[in-house]
């Protein structure tokens, strides 16, 4: 029974990493089978991205299936392009014709030098937002849990509708930073800030949360007795803390990413994100698949740091679950903050109401780039068409394919949570 217990973490280490790969092998399959799981024609949609402005003739489409093999099916292109990955080639573009990896290359670093911009933004915050109950748990003056709404409004925010608001504020009205391109470091500063806002409110939230917990631990109240440093309490009580908050830094990681690919195209940054939606646009496979593996091979790599690091502050007797589990005191909300978050949802709701109920695809041309009024309470764009309209509907396109994708992304984790354990 020893022996069986001492291999056990061995063995669900190895089916865990199995599932990975298979996830990996499953995504990469899809990602190859895209150009024609999309129900048009890849050939079309090559032609198209070459040249938007020619109707593509029969000629040309038979021509550009020979060239790029399009006739051998999805799985032969897949089989090839791992095959050139062995050697560092990942095929040309069928856009550009120019070789992938440098282009990959080129975006990946450039979406590195952001990420490591986001994550000063997103310690920085995450530091603010915990400094408060850092600093009072230092010295014993904490008393109870608080609610961190501030921390949970900008969690809140989303990363494109912030880095849109920057781009115009900071960018375009004051001139404080470029609003578009990658020509220095300044260049970093709005997109660092829009990535990593939300990002540090979140985590610095969950530590907030955490610390009074650590703060009224036996060892804490020793430590008040003996007259310790008020920093050097605060540091154990961040080593005590920050092991239970590191496997969000993961999810951070991804949602970094995920959110990276607006983000970029907002400020034009030719990163890895940015790079991935051109080339699904363009159904430009061989970019496809080589940007994918580069985001796959970051998250993995983004989970074996924050493990090494996490079973590094934990030692070996909280990894070995010696210590048993801490209480953590009820969150209160304070009633202020409850009637503040219900009227915005009842004016954000009557909002959409009120654009549902409109026309969102009424032109007219007479009544273009209109202040607000009682006719058009948000005014009227480029061509002429109400945007409180077009905010209600948006709207409701937006939280459908919301919750759709989280209803598949919950069934897909569901699942492939219970793969390695299926064996």
């Amino acid at each position: 029974m020893a022996i069986a217990h001492r291999y056990a973490p061995r063995s669900s280490a190895g089916r865990s990493a199995a599932g990975r790969v298979l996830a990996g092998a499953a995504l990469l399959t899809a990602v190859a089978m895209l150009p024609w799981l999309s129900g048009s024609d890849p050939a079309r949609a090559v032609l198209r991205a070459r040249s938007a402005d020619e109707a593509p003739t029969p000629a040309q489409l038979t021509a550009v299936r020979e060239q790029l093999g399009l006739d051998e099916g999805p799985l032969a292109h897949l089989a090839h392009w791992l095959g050139g990955l062995s050697h560092g080639d990942a095929g040309v573009s069928w856009v550009s014709g120019e070789p992938v990896m440098p282009q990959v290359t080129t975006a990946l670093s450039v979406s590195l030098t952001l990420m490591l911009g986001a994550f000063v933004v997103t310690a920085l915050v995450a530091g603010l937002v915990c400094a408060r109950t850092l600093f009072l748990g230092s010295r014993r003056r904490l008393r109870r849990d608080r609610a961190g709404g501030t921390a949970a409004v900008l969690a809140a925010l989303p990363k494109f509708l912030l880095a849109s608001v920057l781009a115009t504020v900071c960018g375009v009205w004051w001139g404080w930073f470029p609003s578009s391109g990658w020509e220095g470091p300044q260049s970093m500063v709005l997109p660092s800030l829009a990535l990593g806002i939300p990002s540090g409110a979140m985590l610095g939230g969950i530590l907030d949360q955490a610390l009074p917990a650590a703060f009224h631990e036996p060892w804490a109240r020793t430590a008040y007795a003996i007259g310790l440093p008020p920093g050097h309490i605060a540091r154990n009580a961040l080593r005590r803390t920050l092991p239970g908050m590191l496997p969000q830094l993961l999810p951070t990681v991804v949602a970094l990413v995920g959110g990276a690919v607006a983000v970029e195209k907002i400020f034009n940054i030719p990163g890895l994100g940015r790079l991935a939606l051109e080339a699904a646009v363009a159904q430009d496979l061989p970019v496809l698949q080589t940007a994918t593996l580069a985001l796959v091979l970051l998250g993995v790599a983004a989970g074996v740091l924050i493990r090494a690091l996490r079973h590094a502050l934990l030692g070996r007797p909280l990894r070995d679950g010696a210590l048993p589990a801490l209480h953590r005191p009820p969150l209160t909300v304070p009633r202020s903050l409850r009637w503040i978050t219900a009227a915005c949802a009842l004016a954000l709701l009557a909002l959409v109401t009120a654009g549902l109920l409109r026309d969102p695809l009424q032109v007219d041309t007479a009544a273009r780039l209109l202040p607000p009024s009682l006719e058009h309470p948000l005014g009227t764009d480029a061509l002429g068409r109400d945007l409180l309209a077009r905010l209600g509907h948006g709207a409701l396109r937006t939280a459908a394919v919301a919750l759709a994708v989280t209803a598949v992304s919950a069934l897909t984790g569901l699942l492939l949570g219970m793969a390695p354990r299926a064996g």
